[in-house]
Formats: structure tokens, C-alpha cells, sequence
């Protein structure tokens, strides 16, 4: 096996980006208008001008229905002039722009959205404490479509890559999770039948967008609950929609927004700043089963590497690896053990400059402490609280 050199230009499909360290979907909560804003390409344009290859914007939703909350972008003709805006300020750092595009499903929030979330199969939402509904045939036409167009939307705005949401309980993961998806129609019961949501998007933004723009998708390997959508699944996803030939590339992730949020970033659990977020009884709840839902796991680097290697066994497929990647030794493990790119989160909001430090320097680590309080940063400007 070759191992790969992280710091020099590398094809992600037809995009070429300056190294192979990607800036990871974290949810900015910078577009309270549902607009692009000053703040949000500041956002990103600190990680380009950082040192990154790549930059990814999330998370653009498809449908209004689809947004976890109201003030998340959307695909629409009033977003656009700002996301070309965007990446042009992007690619005037010397840095390639994804967006992550997909639907939230019952990890949406109906009462901001004015709209009832939809998921596989009807139930009850503890968050929300509301009824999702089961999508229809015609919902998933509609789904699939609205993909496609995102896509475009996407090419034309200047986007280098476009990041499918296929995890953490979103819609389609949901489709995936033989514990969520109780159907008996031809998207239940086998997993041939739960993949076919995920597999009919993949193909038809593909044949939207065909060679213009990078697509890759992101992958569930575990939702971390029993019964949910785990690994020996995962690898024949992986291989289906490699052998559909629509993907350039996947990027490995775990865990599930709906049933085990903190499984996808191990570290602390900030219950008392969580708790803060929520309106009554939400914030009751958490105060007395919080520690139940919000469970912890404790944190080392490239904590998903066990898993990964599995499917980096099974495909030949590009692989982004996630997880704990905090700095030079952790990218070198990733490029020795034969993945194509990293994706970094935490790392980069506690240091944005960090990749250029280790290209400088030849070494760097962060100095994230993974006490996850930035994630309760995220409807209100993501960041890193230890940072000044």
C-alpha cells in the first residue's frame, strides 16, 4: 500500500484541492434569515486562508421541511447570489468549497419550520416532543428530486464539491436503520430496500451534475444504539454505491442526532449548557435523564479508525476519515492506513490556522480538549468557547 502525502495537491473526482485535510460540516448557525451572511463566509474563509484543502458548508437543506431549524439555508433563488459570494471568497484563499446538502427528517424542528417533519416510519420525537411522519412514495420522488436541483444549484454557485447527508438519523439515514424503518413497501425490510432511497439520490445528483462538480456522501458505520444501522450493513452499502459508480468518494461517520448524538464525538457531555438551549419541559428533561440520552464515551484520537479500516478493506472507493484527527500524527496514521483525505471539526474551531502551522512547521496538534461545548454553540455562531 501506498501511503499517501497529505500536504500535496490530490483529485477529489474532478476537483483538485492543495493538500488532502478537509474542514469537516459543522453547523455554523450563522444565517439567521435562512441568507448567506458576512459571518458565515467569514467562517469559512478563516479555515481556507488556515490552510485547508477543502471547506465544507453546512447544512444546506432540500426541502423547507428538511431544515433542522427555520434559519438553515436552503436551495432557493434567494440563496444563491450570496453562496456564489461565498465561494468566491473561498477559492480567492487558494481553498476548494463543498456543500453538504441533504434532509433532516425527524431531526428537523416542525414548530420552527411551520412544517410536520417526515421520517421512514411515524414516531414520537423526545426533542421535539412531536410526531414525525412516515414519508410517502411521492415525498421520496420528491426528495430525490430536490437533491438533483440542490446539485445544480450547487455547480452554479461556484461549489467545488457536494457532501450527501447519509447519516446521524437524518431522512435517508433513518431509511437505512432497521430500528427507525418499519415499512413494507420496496423502501423496507431488507437492507436492498433501505439502501434504495440513498442509492436512487446518489444516482440522480450524479446525473445531474455528471463530471462538473466532485460528489461524495456521508456514511453512517454505526448509529450506536441496538438494532440500528451498524457496520457489517455499512461495508455493503459502501460497496452498492460503489458499484453504482456515483460517488467519488465517502466519508466514514457514526452515530445518530436522534438517538445517540454524542457517540459521533466521544469527550465530554456539556449537560448543564445543553439544558440551557432547551424551553420548558425540554429543559426539565434534560436536567433529570439528560446523562441517558446525552451519553459519553470517552475520547481518543481517531477513535473511528477500528471501524473504517473494515470498509477501507472491502472498497476501493476514496475514503474520508473523521474522528478524532487533532493534528500531524493523527493525518499521517489516516494516509498510512490507505485513506484518500481527513476531515477535521473540533480541531479546527479551537485552531483555524492549524494546517498551516504544520506545513510551516512539520508539526501541530490542537488544543481541543473535546468538551463538546461547541455544539451547544451552534444556533447561535459555532465556536470554539475556550478560544478568546
Amino acid at each position: 500500500m501506498t501511503t499517501l502525502e497529505a500536504f500535496a495537491p490530490a483529485k477529489l473526482g474532478p476537483a483538485t484541492l492543495r493538500n488532502r485535510i478537509i474542514k469537516s460540516a459543522t453547523f455554523e448557525g450563522m444565517t439567521p434569515k435562512g441568507v448567506v451572511t458576512d459571518e458565515l463566509i467569514d467562517f469559512h474563509r478563516k479555515f481556507a486562508a488556515g490552510g485547508v484543502g477543502m471547506t465544507t458548508v453546512a447544512y444546506c437543506a432540500v426541502a423547507p421541511e428538511g431544515r433542522t431549524s427555520a434559519g438553515q439555508l436552503q436551495w432557493t433563488e434567494e440563496t444563491a447570489p450570496g453562496l456564489r459570494r461565498l465561494t468566491d471568497a473561498i477559492h480567492a484563499e487558494g481553498a476548494a468549497v463543498s456543500a453538504q446538502i441533504g434532509h433532516a427528517g425527524a431531526v428537523a424542528n416542525p414548530k420552527s419550520n411551520g412544517h410536520k417533519a417526515i421520517t421512514s416510519s411515524r414516531h414520537f420525537h423526545l426533542t421535539t416532543l412531536s410526531f414525525a411522519e412516515a414519508a410517502s412514495e411521492a415525498d421520496i420522488d420528491r426528495i430525490v428530486e430536490a437533491h438533483a436541483h440542490a446539485a445544480r444549484a450547487a455547480t452554479e454557485a461556484g461549489f467545488d464539491a457536494i457532501e450527501l447527508h447519509f447519516g446521524h438519523g437524518y431522512l435517508i439515514s433513518s431509511f437505512l436503520s432497521p430500528k427507525l424503518n418499519h415499512r413494507n413497501d420496496s423502501y423496507g425490510g431488507s437492507l436492498k430496500n433501505r439502501a434504495r432511497f440513498a442509492r436512487r439520490t446518489a444516482r440522480a445528483v450524479r446525473d445531474a451534475v455528471g463530471t462538473k462538480i466532485a460528489v461524495i456522501a456521508k456514511v453512517s458505520m454505526d448509529d450506536g444504539v441496538p438494532g440500528g444501522f451498524w457496520l457489517a450493513e455499512a461495508i455493503t452499502v459502501v460497496r452498492w454505491l460503489e458499484e453504482d459508480g456515483t460517488l467519488d468518494g465517502v466519508v466514514l461517520t457514526a452515530g445518530s442526532s436522534l438517538e445517540n448524538p454524542l457517540y459521533t464525538f466521544r469527550g465530554d457531555a456539556p449537560l448543564r449548557e445543553f439544558g440551557a438551549l432547551m424551553p420548558q419541559p425540554q429543559k426539565l428533561g434534560i436536567k433529570l435523564v439528560g446523562k441517558h440520552f446525552l451519553r459519553t464515551y470517552p475520547y481518543t484520537d481517531a477513535y473511528l479508525l477500528d471501524h473504517a479500516r473494515q470498509i477501507r478493506d472491502a472498497v476501493d472507493l476514496p475514503l474520508v476519515l473523521l474522528g478524532g484527527i487533532t493534528g500531524k500524527e493523527s493525518i499521517d496514521l489516516a494516509m498510512r492506513e490507505g485513506f484518500e483525505f481527513v476531515q477535521m471539526g473540533r480541531a479546527l474551531l479551537s485552531d483555524p490556522n492549524l494546517i498551516k502551522t504544520i506545513e510551516e512547521e512539520g508539526h501541530g496538534q490542537t488544543l481541543c480538549i473535546h468538551c463538546n461545548k461547541c455544539i451547544t454553540t451552534i444556533y447561535g455562531g459555532t465556536r470554539c468557547v475556550l478560544r478568546p
